[in-house]
C-alpha cells in the first residue's frame, strides 16, 4: 500500500497546520493507475460495452460534409467537403487531415476502439445526432397563474334606477323631462325592465359563476311621500334578494345612489340637514324588512361625485355650480352616513357596513411645475382624502370644513373603492370653481370610449395601497369600462385584476370585486351612449346579447385565477407585460 510522506514538524503543508493530520494519509490510489475497463471488469463481473454495434456511427460519419471516416479496421471513405473547396485525407491511422487552400492542414487524432469507451446500450439505440442549424432553439413561453383567495367575492354592481325602470317619483326622472339634461336626449323609460324581471338577469349572473351582486334600493319607491312606505315595493325587493341567495350569490345593498325622492328634493334634498334624520329613518325600515336576506350594507354611494356633478358641474340634480353648497352636501352626506351606520347595527348588530369611495388618481400634468403639482395636491386633499379624514379621524379638514366631527369616527366596517381612471392636472387662474385645476390627457394615453379617461389599470393598485392604511376589509364596489364594441374590455378587465392580486400579494385586505356592470344600463346624464355591461342590451325590444367579456370574466370567476390561457384567449397583447421573461 502506498502511503504519502510525512512532512517533519518544520515542513509541514498549510492543509496539515491547519486540520492537524493529512486527510490521506493510509489512502489507497493505486487504482488510479489501472485501466478504466479493467476496473468496470472487475467491479461489475463483465464488459459492460461488449457486443455494441458501433456501425451507426459509421454511417452517420459518411454523411458528414468536408470529414472521411476511418473504421476500426483501418478501412477509410473519401468525403467531399463543402463546396468542393478542400480535400480530406488520411495521413496515418488514426488521423483526419482537413486541407484548404491557403490553409495549414489540420491534424485531428481519432481515437481507436480500445482507447474510447463504448456507448451504452440506450445511447446506441437514441437516433443518430443531427447538425448544427446555427439556429438557437427558441425560448420557452413563460407560464405562471395568478390565483384569488378561496373565499374571494366574485360580482357585478348595479344601481335601482339605472336598472329598474319607470321610477317616476325619483327627482331624476323629473331631471330627465327637461330638455337638454339628458345627452342625444335620451330617456331611462323601462331601462333593464329589473323592477319586472330582475331574475332573468340573476340567472344570467349564476351562469357566470358569480358568488357576489351589488345592487340598491331605491328611495322614492320605498318611501314616495313623506312618512309613508310602500309594503308592496319592500316585498319586491325581498323577492329579488331571496331570488339571489336561492342562487348562491350574496347581495350587497345600497341606500342610497344618487337618486331621490321628488319630495325630497323639494325640500333642499341633502343640503338641508333635515335629510339626515328622514335617511336615517328611511334605512331604519329598509333593514327592518329586508335584513333577514342581507347584512352587507353600502350606506351611500360616491357622495363626493354626488356633491360635484349636481352642486359643482351641474350635469346631475339640482344642477348648480356653486363650491359651497358643493361641501355643504358632501358633509351632510358623510353625517347621513355615520347615522344610517347607527340604525343597521341598531337592528342588526353583527351587520357589516360601509360606504363606496369613488377615488380618482390625480396626478400634475407636469411633475416639474410647482403649480400643477399644488392643485394635484389640493383636488387630492378634497376629493380624496378629505372623506377619509372625516370618518376615520373624526376631524373636518380644510377646505370640506374644520374642526371635530367625532360622530363620525368608528362608522366603516369597511371601505368600498369605485375605480375606473386618472386625471392629469394643470393650474389653470381661470377655473376658479375647480380650485384652479384643469384636467387633460396624459400624452400617448389610451383613452376610453366618450371621453371617459385614460386607460391605467395601475391606478387601482395606488388607490388600495391608500385604503389599506385604514386597517378595515376593501371591496372593490365598481370598476369598469364604457365599450360598445369590446375592444378594450378584456384587457381592462385581466390589467386591473392582475393588479388586485399585486395588492393581495402584499396583504392589503381585498375582499372581493363587483365589476361595473352586468347589463348595459342607463348611464345617468350620459344616456345610453355609454355601454359599461358585459352583456349588450337593447333598450327598445329589451334583448340581451352577451359580449366576449362575458365569457373572459366567468372563466377567471371558475377558475378563480388568471392563467396564461385566459391571456391568450382574450387578450395575447397582454402576455408580454403580466408574464414577462
Amino acid at each position: 500500500m502506498a502511503k504519502t510522506k510525512k512532512a517533519t514538524s518544520g515542513e509541514r503543508p498549510e492543509h496539515e497546520r491547519i486540520l492537524g493530520h493529512d486527510p490521506f494519509t493510509g489512502l489507497d490510489t493505486e487504482w488510479l493507475k489501472r485501466e478504466e475497463g479493467a476496473l468496470s471488469i472487475e467491479v461489475l463481473g463483465h464488459d459492460p460495452f461488449e457486443d455494441v454495434d458501433l456501425e451507426w456511427m459509421r454511417e452517420e460519419g459518411e454523411k458528414l460534409p468536408g470529414l472521411r471516416w476511418e473504421s476500426m479496421a483501418g478501412e477509410t471513405a473519401p468525403l467531399a467537403t463543402p463546396g468542393g473547396s478542400g480535400e480530406v485525407e488520411m495521413s496515418a491511422p488514426g488521423q483526419i487531415v482537413v486541407e484548404q487552400v491557403g490553409v495549414e492542414p489540420v491534424v485531428a487524432p481519432v481515437r481507436r476502439e480500445r482507447d474510447m469507451p463504448l456507448p451504452s446500450e440506450a445511447e446506441r439505440l437514441m437516433p443518430p445526432p443531427t447538425r448544427a442549424t446555427g439556429v438557437a432553439p427558441a425560448r420557452p413561453r413563460p407560464e405562471a397563474t395568478f390565483h384569488f383567495p378561496a373565499d374571494f367575492k366574485w360580482g357585478v354592481a348595479t344601481a335601482a334606477y339605472q336598472v329598474e325602470g319607470e321610477t317616476i317619483n325619483s327627482d331624476w326622472w323629473a331631471w330627465e323631462q327637461e330638455p337638454g339634461r339628458i345627452k342625444e336626449g335620451h330617456s331611462s323609460g323601462r331601462a333593464c325592465d329589473w323592477w319586472r324581471h330582475a331574475e332573468a338577469d340573476l340567472d344570467r349572473a349564476a351562469a357566470l359563476g358569480l358568488n357576489a351582486l351589488r345592487l340598491s334600493v331605491e328611495w322614492s319607491r320605498i318611501e314616495p311621500r313623506p312618512g309613508t312606505f310602500d309594503g308592496k315595493a319592500l316585498e319586491r325587493y325581498a323577492q329579488i334578494l331571496r331570488g339571489l341567495r336561492e342562487r348562491g350569490i350574496e347581495p350587497m345593498v345600497t341606500l342610497h345612489h344618487f337618486s331621490n325622492p321628488r319630495w325630497l328634493a323639494e325640500r333642499g334634498g341633502w343640503e338641508a340637514t333635515e335629510t339626515i334624520p328622514l335617511f336615517a329613518r328611511f334605512v331604519r325600515h329598509v333593514v327592518e324588512a329586508l335584513g333577514h336576506y342581507c347584512n352587507l350594507w353600502c350606506t351611500i354611494n360616491e357622495p363626493n361625485i354626488y356633491a360635484f356633478m349636481g352642486y359643482l358641474e351641474g350635469k346631475f340634480p339640482p344642477g348648480k355650480s356653486d363650491l359651497k353648497a358643493a361641501l355643504r352636501v358632501m358633509r351632510n352626506l358623510l353625517k347621513g352616513h355615520a347615522a344610517a351606520y347607527r340604525q343597521i347595527h341598531a337592528v342588526q348588530p353583527d351587520a357589516r357596513v360601509g360606504f363606496a369611495h369613488h377615488m380618482r388618481v390625480l396626478d400634475p400634468l407636469n411633475p416639474k411645475s410647482w403649480l400643477d403639482r399644488r392643485v394635484a395636491r389640493v383636488t387630492d386633499a378634497i376629493f380624496n382624502q378629505a372623506i377619509l379624514d372625516a370618518l376615520t379621524g373624526g376631524v373636518w379638514k380644510p377646505p370640506l370644513g374644520f374642526g371635530l366631527a367625532l360622530g363620525l369616527r368608528r362608522t366603516l366596517d369597511w371601505i368600498g373603492l369605485n375605480y375606473y381612471t386618472r386625471d392629469m392636472l394643470a393650474f389653470d387662474r381661470s377655473q376658479a370653481q375647480t380650485m384652479f385645476a384643469r384636467r387633460q390627457r396624459s400624452e400617448g394615453a389610451e383613452l376610453l370610449d366618450g371621453g371617459y379617461g385614460e386607460f391605467y389599470p395601475r391606478g387601482i393598485f395606488r388607490c388600495v395601497q391608500r385604503l389599506a392604511r385604514l386597517g378595515i376589509p376593501i371591496y372593490i364596489t365598481e370598476n369598469g369600462i364604457p365599450d360598445s364594441d369590446d375592444d378594450q374590455r378584456p384587457r381592462y378587465i385581466l390589467a386591473h385584476l392582475h393588479q388586485l392580486w399585486r395588492a393581495i400579494q402584499l396583504c392589503y385586505p381585498v375582499m372581493g370585486y363587483y365589476h361595473w356592470t352586468l347589463v348595459d344600463n342607463f348611464e345617468w346624464a350620459e344616456g345610453w351612449t355609454l355601454r359599461f355591461g358585459l352583456i349588450e342590451l337593447d333598450p327598445a325590444t329589451q334583448r340581451r346579447r352577451p359580449r366576449p367579456s362575458a365569457s373572459l370574466y366567468a372563466d377567471i370567476v371558475r377558475a378563480n385565477a388568471i392563467t396564461p390561457q385566459i391571456i391568450d384567449t382574450y387578450a395575447p397583447e397582454l402576455r408580454a407585460e403580466l408574464l414577462p421573461g
